[in-house]
């Protein structure tokens, strides 16, 4: 499982730097051409910006995977080693119950955005929440997993 996990963050990795590389190319050549030749392509903003999106739900997932979101310890760092873990639980299944909030909400608008076209680019509009659904259920999943790890853990009683 764990090996899985590190091929699909791999392959996420690759992604999200093809994603930076790409607006960057996309950004800096219309910078140039508005700059030095008075003119730009109007398409690369419209796509800068989907890939902006897709870009920090990527990041999301590949944060989350490592922990490097935030946390604030102030109170989890005054319990026991047990009652931390029983408070992983609680909040892992209430970022669960988030996620699927997430997924059901981003799916209900990827549908009803699927039909309206962006201006220049004639992009469907609907690929900006494909985003938040996928973020969710690979977030999901990596909760999923975690839940179970530490619950297995509680129940062997591992953690005094």
């Amino acid at each position: 499982m764990k090996s899985l996990v590190n091929v699909i963050a791999k392959i996420l990795s690759i992604t999200v730097v093809a994603i930076l590389a790409t607006m960057s190319g996309l950004v800096f050549l219309n910078v140039v051409l508005r700059y030095g030749f008075n003119s730009s392509i109007n398409i690369t903003e419209e796509v800068s910006r989907y890939l902006f999106v897709w870009l920090t739900f990527l990041g999301a997932i590949l944060a989350f995977n490592d922990n490097q979101h935030v946390s604030v310890t102030i109170l989890t760092s005054k319990l026991s080693a047990y009652k931390r873990h029983c408070l992983s639980l609680v909040t892992d299944g209430a970022m669960l119950f988030c996620c699927y909030l997430i997924i059901v909400g981003g799916w209900t608008q990827f549908q009803l955005n699927l039909s309206n076209f962006a201006p220049i680019s004639g992009l469907p509009q609907g690929i900006t929440y494909l985003a938040s659904v996928v973020a969710g259920v690979f977030i999901g999943l990596l909760l999923i997993t975690r839940i179970c790890a530490n619950a297995s853990l509680l129940v062997k009683g591992e953690i005094q």
